[in-house]
């Protein structure tokens, strides 16, 4: 058994973006575990409403 794994979670979660509004986005979180309880969270990332893949501190987190 494992005490540290690594694990992916998508989610999907509303944004707000000064071109278009408030946009549902998934977004992708990548956290460390022990014990499956979550420590940190490495990245997260998110992809865009044309497909491309960014980090989410570039974002605004208003909604």
């Amino acid at each position: 058994m494992k005490l540290i794994t690594v694990k992916r979670e998508t989610k999907n979660e509303a944004r707000f973006t000064k071109k278009m509004g408030v946009l549902q986005i998934k977004v992708t979180y990548i956290k460390m575990l022990f014990l499956n309880i979550p420590i940190k969270t490495l990245h997260k990332y998110r992809e865009t409403y044309y497909g491309e893949i960014k980090d989410c501190d570039d974002c605004l987190l208003q909604a």
